[in-house]
């Protein structure tokens, strides 16, 4: 099956004139005046997990055509801006390709439900205070998103920066710190470096939960909701308290 977006047309920097199929290579071109960031490998990988079906030439080049090119622009924008996993992203793409009239699916990260300084959409909780199941990534996912390999998943996993769970998963949020942790490495600062930041996260958020734990423990199902809005709130002054006290410590002499 060829897929195309009847969602309306997504618009890159450039696109290949109608009818015209092009490459890998110029599609990489294409895209990266958006995506910077984006590689060969990803668009491979998003093709094989199904996001993306290029036509093939009888030699098994990949043809690439422009409803391609803005299906991969739209997935990759929803990734970046979104953080939703591969899956939610391919069933949201099939809804609009069958003619549905479907909404963006709610941002699921709950990183970003501790940040609503950044403005971003807090994941959907029903009357016990539980989160929406979409919150979690796979670990090829992950990958995927954060542009790294498996060494350095693992690097990250043994300093404490990233926790899979017992099925081998992890939240969302993940992708957010992996992307952190990358850009960090640009300035020279290795994972080894940033186990203090993980330890002073650790206790912060140990701090909140004193505070909610109580109300997390209560019959009273809205008292439960209650407790996570609690969270969100503790959890957002505690991160502008940080950045604040990094900025005084910065500026000390």
């Amino acid at each position: 099956m060829h897929h195309g977006l009847s969602g309306g047309t997504v618009t890159t920097g450039a696109a290949p004139a109608d009818g015209k199929l092009v490459s890998i290579g110029t599609v990489l071109g294409l895209l990266r005046e958006e995506f910077p960031d984006v590689t060969i490998s990803k668009i491979r990988f998003l093709e094989a997990e199904g996001l993306v079906e290029p036509r093939r030439t009888p030699a098994g080049y990949r043809k690439f055509s422009t409803e391609d090119v803005e299906r991969l622009a739209r997935i990759l924008r929803m990734q970046r801006d979104h953080y939703l996993p591969l899956k939610v992203i391919k069933e949201h793409l099939d809804a609009l390709e069958r003619g549905e009239s479907v909404p963006l699916p709610a941002l699921a990260t709950s990183a970003t439900s501790l940040a609503e300084d950044a403005g971003e959409e807090a994941p959907e909780t029903d009357v016990a205070g539980e989160q929406a199941v979409t919150d979690r990534i796979g670990r090829y996912e992950l990958l995927a998103a954060a542009e790294v390999g498996e060494g350095q998943l693992a690097e990250w996993e043994s300093y404490g920066l990233l926790t899979p769970s017992a099925e081998g998963d992890y939240g969302v949020e993940a992708v957010t710190i992996a992307r952190l942790v990358v850009e960090l490495g640009r300035f020279g600062l290795e994972p080894r470096h940033l186990r203090a930041v993980r330890a002073a996260a650790e206790r912060e958020a140990g701090l909140v939960e004193q505070v909610v734990a109580p109300l997390r423990r209560h019959r009273n199902p809205e008292t439960r909701v209650r407790a996570e809005e609690t969270v969100r709130e503790l959890a957002s002054l505690s991160v502008r308290l940080h950045a604040a006290l990094v900025q005084a410590a910065l500026r000390s002499p």
